[in-house]
This record gives structure tokens, C-alpha cells and sequence, in this order.
């Protein structure tokens, strides 16, 4: 009778891939997700990466989880943290350890610096492969009613008439002033794309403009993936952003959100597979475009400055061409309004104000209710 060959190695990549689908935004488990975790993990850390509880834990708790030492689990932990695998939170009473998810977590950190140590063209193929795969994108931008991310409106196109109802949450510029300074890194999506041959149609910036906010953005800097910034740095980068006509978004929550992207439909993971689809990639803002037929001169600036192509010119009966929104799939970011030449598009509030959940704890827990991971 013939013996069957089990290859233990290979299992605990295995394991390793269901336990990061497991989490609220899982990683959805096929060949291309292997190859990429056999490329960032090594097996000892494949093991400790498979056994990780859900929540923060101390190391003696995952210690006890895993059977190993503390001394050879801490020494593992302090090779995955600086890879972006794990994540240390310090505490007032200790030290937190928590597995990084792929999206938001070790895509972006590996895409956010320069790498010499690994193959960093065949990861942003393999990455890309991966996201493009039927299912993959849905599950970390296109699935439930609640959004890992939310889009923020050009604070400038505000109506006066509501500026002052505007809360806090949905100004950028106050996010940032609010969190005393972050951290700036590269663009992991135009990083990746870059390695594919491919420059920013948006020319959105690489180096230096992806934004890490509180406690996030020092674990970054610690780590050495990301530098320190000032509040003036970072509305500096804010303004350039605003400039080059990309979409602001950051975490979808209340509270101390930990990023702040300025996306661009050719690069960006969130945005690029969302055009022609039917499903939002972000939350959108609280503003919609509203248009003036007769101001507008026809002329589709709007049109081809959408980053997900969600405006098309028609006819509007008299021979002229007016911008048509597809208004089910507007971000209501502003950036149409802000180039339009003829003051014929607006931001209006839209009637239902939506409010993000309280803190990233309630975000996480309200999309593995809606995913049924957790009852």
C-alpha cells in the first residue's frame, strides 16, 4: 500500500492563510495568496502567524498559545514587527502584540519603503494578481454596507451655508491638526504600480505622501517604515494632494482614525477595480456634485478628472452635452467641482448624513457581523 507524503510545511502556510481569512477583511485563500506569504514569511513565523488569537495579546498569553518559550517567541515577534507581520502596541500595562491583516496592514507596509531583502517586482506582480482576482477586491473594498475606508470632501468646495454643521470627522485638515502629527511614507499602490512599468496618470506623488496618524504612525516610524511629520508637513502634503485633484479618504471611523490616503483611479488598490463596477470601494462623503445646466459649457473636464469614472456627457436634448452622474456610485470627494472651469458644479449636503462607527474596534466588529463572522 502506498504511503501518503503529507508536507507539514507547506500546512502551516496553509493554516496561516485561513487564519488571516478569518479576520473582519479577510484575505481570501488561493495559489497566488500562498505564493505571497511564502515570500514574506518564514516558516517559524508562518507557525506563529497561524496560531495568533484574534485580539491583542500579551506575549505570555501567545506564548502559551503557540508552546513556545517567550525568549524564542519574542525573538520571532522582533523579526515579523520590522516586515510590517505583526504589529507591537505598547500599553500602560504592557506590551500588545496583534497579527497585521493584509488590507489595511502588510501590503501597504510593504509597498510604504524600499526593500532591498526581497524580490519587490515579483511581490507588486504577484500582489496585483491577487487583487485582481474574482472575490479578492470584493472582500476588502465591495462587501456589506460598512466600509473599511470613507472619502472626505474638498474642505473648500463646503457650502457655506453648512459650513458650520460640518463636524469635525469630515475635515481632513482637522483629523490632521487634531492628531498633533503623524508620519509620511511612500504610496504603497503607486510604489507597486511602479514596479509594474506603470507612472501615475493623476501624477500623484510617491515618496513621502501617504499619511500615519497617533499611535499608528509611531509604530510605523519606530519600525523604520515611515518618517516622523509635523501637522504643518502634513497639510502641506494635504494641499499638494488637493492640487493634483486626488481622493482623500482615511479610516472609516469617528475617532482617532490611523491613515489618510490621497488616491488616484490608475494606482490605487481601493479605486482602480472599482471603475466599472457596481459596488462602492469607500464610503462616500456627506457632499454630492450638483450641477448648473446653464453655467456648464460642456466642456467634460469634470468627466475625465473623475478617479473612478462615474460621469459621463450626454446630450441633454438641445444638442449640448451636460455631465450625467451616476449618483449610486459618486464618492463625493469634490475633485470634479474643484476643476470644473465654469463655477457650473457645486457641493451640495445630501439629505441622509451618514456617521462613521465610534472607533476602529466597532468599524471591525460591524463588518464580521454583516460578513457572519461573528454572531
Amino acid at each position: 500500500m502506498g504511503h501518503i507524503v503529507v508536507d507539514h510545511k507547506e500546512e502551516v502556510y496553509r493554516v496561516l492563510a485561513e487564519r488571516l481569512n478569518s479576520n473582519p477583511v479577510g484575505a481570501p485563500v488561493n495559489e497566488v495568496l500562498m505564493k505571497i506569504l511564502h515570500r514574506l514569511y518564514t516558516e517559524s513565523e508562518a507557525m506563529v502567524g497561524s496560531k495568533f488569537p484574534m485580539v491583542p495579546m500579551k506575549l505570555d498569553k501567545i506564548a502559551g498559545i503557540t508552546g513556545l518559550a517567550e525568549e524564542e517567541l519574542l525573538h520571532i515577534l522582533e523579526n515579523m514587527a520590522p516586515k510590517g507581520l505583526v504589529l507591537d502596541l505598547p500599553l500602560q500595562d504592557g506590551t500588545y502584540y496583534m497579527l497585521a491583516p493584509m488590507m489595511v496592514g502588510f501590503f501597504e507596509f510593504t509597498f510604504m519603503r524600499v526593500r532591498e531583502e526581497i524580490d519587490m517586482k515579483e511581490l507588486a506582480e504577484l500582489f496585483t494578481l491577487y487583487i485582481e482576482t474574482p472575490g479578492v477586491w470584493e472582500e476588502f473594498f465591495g462587501e456589506g454596507n460598512t466600509k473599511l475606508v470613507r472619502s472626505m470632501v474638498y474642505e473648500n468646495l463646503i457650502p457655506a451655508v453648512v459650513d458650520t454643521e460640518v463636524l469635525d470627522y469630515e475635515r481632513a485638515s482637522e483629523i490632521i491638526r487634531k492628531s498633533g502629527g503623524g508620519a509620511l511614507a511612500m504610496c504603497a499602490c503607486r510604489h507597486r504600480a511602479s514596479h509594474l512599468g506603470k507612472s501615475c496618470e493623476a501624477g500623484g506623488p510617491i515618496k513621502d505622501v501617504c499619511t500615519s496618524l497617533g499611535p499608528s504612525a509611531q509604530w510605523l516610524v519606530r519600525r523604520g517604515i515611515a518618517k516622523p511629520a509635523t501637522v504643518d508637513e502634513l497639510l502641506r502634503v494635504l494641499e499638494n494632494t488637493t492640487e493634483l485633484g486626488l481622493v482623500h479618504t482615511a479610516d472609516n471611523v469617528l475617532t482617532q482614525p490611523t491613515f489618510l490616503c490621497h488616491c488616484c483611479g490608475c494606482c490605487c488598490v481601493a479605486l482602480h477595480p472599482a471603475i466599472g463596477k457596481d459596488k462602492l470601494p469607500v464610503q462616500p462623503s456627506n457632499f454630492m456634485p450638483a450641477l448648473d445646466k446653464d453655467s456648464c459649457v460642456g466642456c467634460g473636464t469634470c468627466a475625465n478628472s473623475c478617479q473612478i469614472k462615474i460621469i459621463t456627457m450626454r446630450d441633454d436634448g438641445s444638442g449640448a452635452e451636460v455631465p450625467e452622474f451616476d449618483k449610486e456610485r459618486c464618492l463625493g470627494c469634490g475633485v470634479c467641482v474643484a476643476t470644473c472651469p465654469s463655477g457650473a458644479l457645486t457641493m451640495s449636503r445630501r439629505a441622509e448624513i451618514y456617521v462613521p462607527p465610534e472607533n476602529k474596534t466597532e468599524l471591525l466588529a460591524r463588518i464580521a457581523r454583516e460578513r457572519g463572522k461573528v454572531k
